[in-house]
């Protein structure tokens, strides 16, 4: 509980502290406050490694105090929007804190515990860069990098790694509880963006409400993203509406306040995520399309402006990594067209039912989608990110490949992002049939009791929001499934005990071994002792780890294996099971047992740690 404060702390307070002093307050306020605080940690970290300084608590706490005069400078004071009464803004703020736990309990039985390792590929790279920025203050775009691609690293944004190295710092959590804390937040964060969504865009209270419940009940928008997992992008996500309405804000009234907001929310998505403020502007087009576009384009090119020099390091980032040597292939076709629009409308892609409570929900705000109001566009939007996700699933032509390359063509993403005004449609279905029962009476009291009923029952037919069977999808991230055991996990219970002896044994600077297909590439983000390997990804291994894995049982008689350990300080070796892929270890790792120059210091049934003896 105490990471997770701390979270709320770290991720509410200086954005909240910005979005006042620019001016906003209410909905807008709570909305902006975590899109900012993003902002001003992915702005900072690398500008600060640029001039040496840096990130930590302290220089962050400078960089909001920048970005708080600068918003102070700027505000400028805007009528307030008054279409909800006291009664509306209650019960759309207790039906988001309702959303909120419903998403986080349910993440949490999937998970198991908030220490659970994360099992999916991508997160020991999510989880060493949160350490490192802690440990070293390297707030590059590039030093997480270098745990695995030594010595330059590879580009990434890490406003995500930011954060949660603060979070670190103030806590002492350990890294998993980290990564997991804010996962848990992602249900609550993206369930505040479209409310204020619905809010700023003169939606009705019913219809915020619906859409706090829907889009944590939707297994397509966040819960199979979590697979991978894809944090940073989720994260992303889950605060893209945001962006539209800051571009909402800008456009009815530019002015500079509204124009520094929406620059922030812009530079927040990307630096969160490279592909989160692509999807971003996908979702937002048809907002842009449905006003004068031309006149509107004009009036965002000063916003443009400042955001592409704010964020120059983060584009220049992309652009490098997109032409650069690191491979690109795609991912294949995974079904036909029919099937990928049936994965759309039933918000059913991974698991064995389709939320057909959901479909319903759907079906009916399609056929009333012209009772959206201001939020008419959102059809536009569904539609729009609905054929590219299905392009995405069915197609594998080269078009298709190279204008998705910003999601890595990953199936999974695009169905999350075509998810988000989905679920904005199906929230409406559900507004349209309390006006319907409503307008049926003319009781003053029965308003309200309607909305109760109709969001009330959809609760409970939906089976408390499917929260069984999107913890199920959760699970298999985490823990034991499907006929996998403990012990055949990528990481497996034995082999994190194993990680952290190696943490209690090793002395300060010195390196291990391992093997880059088996849990021990976690080593570093559990104990800080670098390892060889640092991810499962073996694109663009380092020359270092290729002669290693391929020769170094042969230490005692080959001179370039003794000057790679000696250059590299290799005192350990870990070796695991399991992990990406299965299947024996590298030659150089093989049969260690009896060889004159290594010790057994510890082992397990999964694990084993060797020493390199003294001298050698």
């Amino acid at each position: 509980m105490l990471t997770i404060a701390a979270y709320l702390l770290v991720i509410f307070g200086p954005g909240a502290v910005i979005a006042a002093l620019a001016g906003a307050r209410g909905w807008l306020l709570a909305g902006m406050a975590p899109l900012l605080t993003y902002c001003v940690a992915g702005l900072a970290g690398p500008w600060f490694a640029t001039i040496g300084v840096p990130f930590n608590l302290p220089s962050f706490l400078v960089a909001t105090l920048v970005f708080a005069g600068i918003a102070f400078a700027v505000r400028r004071p805007a009528p307030g929007e008054h279409h909800w009464d006291w009664r509306g803004h209650t019960a759309v703020a207790v039906s988001t804190l309702f959303a909120a736990t419903i998403g986080a309990r349910t993440l949490l039985r999937g998970m198991g515990e908030l220490s659970a390792i994360p099992q999916g590929f991508d997160a020991v790279y999510h989880a060493d860069g949160i350490r490192y920025i802690a440990e070293t203050g390297d707030g590059s775009l590039t030093g997480m990098g270098t745990l695995n691609w030594y010595p330059h690293g590879l580009f990434y944004p890490n406003a995500y790694h930011l954060v949660a190295s603060l979070v670190e710092r103030l806590t002492g959590a350990p890294i998993p509880v980290v990564l997991n804390a804010n996962t848990l937040l992602l249900p609550g964060l993206l369930a505040l963006s479209l409310v204020v969504l619905v809010r700023r865009f003169h939606g009705r209270a019913v219809l915020a409400g619906a859409v706090a419940l829907v889009c944590v009940a939707a297994a397509t928008l966040l819960y199979d993203s979590l697979g991978g997992p894809l944090l940073p992008f989720v994260l992303g996500l889950a605060l893209t509406p945001l962006g539209t309405v800051a571009l909402r804000e800008y456009l009815r009234r530019p002015g500079l306040d509204t124009g520094f907001l929406l620059a922030a929310s812009m530079i927040g998505l990307l630096t969160i995520h490279s592909s989160t403020l692509f999807a971003g502007l996908l979702f937002a087009l048809p907002l842009l399309a449905n006003r004068a576009i031309g006149r509107n384009l004009l009036r965002l090119l000063p916003i443009a402006a400042v955001s592409l020099v704010a964020a120059w390091l983060q584009l220049s980032g992309a652009i490098g990594l997109a032409s650069g040597s690191l491979p690109y292939n795609g991912w294949p076709t995974e079904t036909t067209t029919n099937k990928a629009v049936g994965i759309l409308l039933a918000f059913q892609r991974t698991e064995p039912h389709a939320q057909l409570w959901l479909s319903a929900a759907l079906l009916i705000g399609l056929i009333a989608w012209r009772g959206l109001g201001e939020l008419r566009w959102i059809t536009a939007s569904a539609v729009l990110l609905g054929l590219f996700a299905v392009a995405v699933l069915s197609s594998g032509n080269p078009l298709v490949k190279a204008l998705s390359r910003p999601w890595w063509n990953d199936p999974t993403r695009m169905v999350a992002m075509a998810a988000i005004p989905l679920c904005v449609l199906a929230a409406h279905g559900l507004a349209e049939v309390q006006r319907v029962v409503r307008d049926r009476f003319t009781m003053r009291w029965f308003a309200p009791a309607t909305a109760v009923v109709v969001l009330a029952g959809f609760f409970v037919v939906s089976n408390q929001l499917y929260t069984t069977a999107n913890a199920a999808i959760i699970q298999p991230g985490y823990g034991p499934h499907d006929g996998i055991a403990e012990d055949d996990l990528p990481v497996s219970h034995d082999e994190e005990q194993a990680m952290l002896e190696l943490g209690r044994l090793a002395k300060p600077g010195q390196w291990a071994m391992n093997d880059r297909a088996d849990g021990s590439v976690w080593t570093y983000a559990l104990t800080g002792v670098r390892t060889v390997a640092a991810h499962f990804d073996r694109a663009l291994p380092t020359p270092e780890y290729t002669l290693l894995a391929a020769h170094f049982r042969d230490y005692d008689t080959n001179p370039q294996v003794r000057a790679t350990v000696a250059r590299l300080n290799i005192r350990w070796v870990i070796l695991g099971r399991g992990g990406f892929p299965t299947g024996p270890h590298p030659p150089g790792l093989l049969n260690l047992d009896g060889l004159p120059f290594l010790r057994v210091a510890y082992r397990n049934a999964d694990a084993t740690v060797y020493q390199l003896l003294p001298g050698r």
